[in-house]
């Protein structure tokens, strides 16, 4: 009697069996319809593999933008504060960025050359990194600009380029701060021009047209009594982001077992963290001092 319950047991879960692959079978047979073959269509763009990928973001008209929204000329401390903290906030997310360097308009974001993120599709890189940072850009507005409401949404546009070695990147990172370098030189200049001498813009613009840096320093120093030197780093040499360990102080209450009110105690923790340095790149100095960034397994 048991061996015959035994024997219709293992014919009920063998008949069950078949079902349950007939039923998976079909599922997955009804799940691919006959229009997935759409998706044939799509480009591959996978970056090439053991190559840094940088993703470059810049604002889109923002001539326009910071015209409307007031921004102080030829540098606006907030505007640049805030740039940077959505560039701090892309990396927090997005973990594989070894390096962001920014500067006006524009942040540029290095992922490791190991990064598999998204199978190292190119359209994931952007569109994340793009969509990130001008999400954080709407949601910090305010605490940068307290007495000027945001009148419309940023824009921002963004591409992604593939370095194959260390040095190309180096040479991108040292292009980016060169263009600061020569904006920021020319906007001092324009602005001191037009705001201090009372020169309308287009004079301005004929005033410096085929000058030289040596020209443009002389003209700053010799009539507005300004040494480029002496601008602030931020304007001068833009923002870089790399990853530090960070001590951050909170008060904490703690509560011992035999009390009944818990006692606020100072506790210090370690973090790592997206640090903002105002320095060059271009040398060999700021390579030297922070290695880990080259570093194959950073």
């Amino acid at each position: 009697m048991w061996a015959a319950g035994a024997v219709k047991v293992r014919g009920c879960l063998a008949d069950f069996s078949v079902t349950l692959r007939r039923c998976l079978k079909l599922g997955a047979a009804m799940a691919k319809s006959k229009f997935e073959y759409v998706r044939d269509f799509e480009a591959d763009d996978t970056c090439l593999s053991h190559c840094w990928v940088v993703v470059r973001l810049d604002g889109r008209n923002f001539h326009r933008f910071a015209e409307k929204h007031n921004f102080t000329k030829p540098n606006d401390s907030r505007a640049l504060h805030l740039m940077t903290k959505c560039a701090q906030t892309v990396m927090e997310e997005l973990e594989d960025i070894v390096i962001a360097y920014g500067q006006s308009d524009e942040y540029s974001f290095v992922f490791k050359r190991k990064s598999n993120w998204f199978k190292r599709r190119a359209s994931k890189f952007m569109t994340h990194v793009v969509s990130q940072f001008a999400s954080s850009y709407v949601f910090y507005w305010r605490d940068y600009f307290e007495d000027q409401p945001l009148l419309y949404p940023p824009g921002f546009d963004g591409r992604v380029v593939v370095y194959p070695s260390n040095q190309t990147l180096k040479d991108y990172l040292s292009w980016r701060q060169a263009d600061c370098h020569i904006n920021n030189l020319y906007n001092t200049v324009f602005w001191a021009l037009v705001q201090q001498s009372g020169l309308t813009p287009i004079q301005a613009q004929e005033r410096l047209q085929g000058t030289l840096t040596a020209d443009k320093n002389e003209i700053l120093f010799s009539e507005f009594n300004i040494n480029y030197n002496n601008e602030p780093l931020m304007y001068r040499k833009g923002t870089v982001l790399i990853w530090q360990k960070v001590d951050e102080v909170m008060t904490k209450e703690v509560r011992l077992p035999a009390e009944m009110e818990g006692r606020k105690m100072v506790v210090t923790r370690t973090r790592t963290k997206a640090v903002p340095l105002h320095c060059d790149v271009i040398g060999d100095a700021f390579w030297k001092e922070h290695p880990e960034i080259l570093h194959e397994d950073s």
